[in-house]
């Protein structure tokens, strides 16, 4: 019996060693590597960081498309084709969300603003319900600045859209658009807020009219004849 637990011990001196150098000698599992972030979406969305500088006379839809293509290459953003939301009256008159594609469209962060056209203007009750995200840390302009609105000095949180809450076009005699976005003088614009504050709606897009078309008036409204511009898709 001595003599087995003799042979015993030996044969775990011997193993035991060998046991750990096998093991000492196995590579190490490496470590889980993270998961690759999802690359940021390209701007598909801004609020000009400057109007035109004649109050709401844009040069018409022309020159609000212009504006905002030339803002968004001032700002080293990818090629796209952008239009300003912005609606007409009159014959022929164009609804500002059929200028715009259908989404999906993101900020300067690439944060989504609104998957569709539905969601951007609450087509259906639950649409509607849940509302899109715009407000005053969403609605960027295109160098990534925040705009100005309640609380702020000045507020510029009037944007011009001559748009209703559906982002159509007015229907009746009254100017909703100073003329088809060529008046400085008479006329009046329907504006949203970018911040969704004040106007007693919280509307991004049709919050109340302007006092007129000069800038002047927009400024006096809380405005700086600043509106929306959407790379279409």
């Amino acid at each position: 019996m001595k003599m087995m637990r003799v042979m015993f011990a030996a044969f775990a001196i011997a193993v035991v060693p060998g046991s750990y150098l096998l093991f000492a000698q196995q590579p190490a599992t490496p470590a889980a590597q993270p998961a690759a972030a999802a690359p940021r979406q390209p701007m598909s969305f801004f609020v000009t960081s400057v109007g035109k500088g004649d109050g709401a006379n844009l040069g018409g839809l022309a020159g609000a498309d212009a504006h905002c293509q030339a803002l968004a290459k001032a700002a080293g953003q990818p090629d796209a084709v952008w239009r300003a939301y912005l609606s007409t009256q009159g014959a022929g008159a164009v609804s500002a969300r059929d200028r715009i594609g259908n989404g999906p469209w993101h900020n300067f962060r690439g944060q989504v603003i609104s998957l569709n056209n539905g969601v951007l203007h609450g087509d259906t009750i639950e649409q509607a319900r849940i509302g899109n995200p715009l407000g005053k840390q969403l609605a960027l302009n295109e160098k990534g600045e925040l705009v100005n609105g309640v609380g702020d000095k000045p507020n510029q949180h009037d944007i011009l859209t001559g748009s209703t809450s559906d982002g159509r076009a007015y229907t009746d005699t009254a100017d909703h658009t100073c003329n088809n976005w060529t008046s400085n003088s008479a006329g009046s614009a329907q504006v949203g807020h970018s911040d969704k504050q004040g106007g007693g709606n919280g509307s991004w897009n049709s919050t109340h009219p302007s006092k007129g078309c000069s800038q002047d008036n927009l400024v006096g409204t809380g405005g700086a004849g600043l509106f929306y511009c959407f790379a279409v898709k």
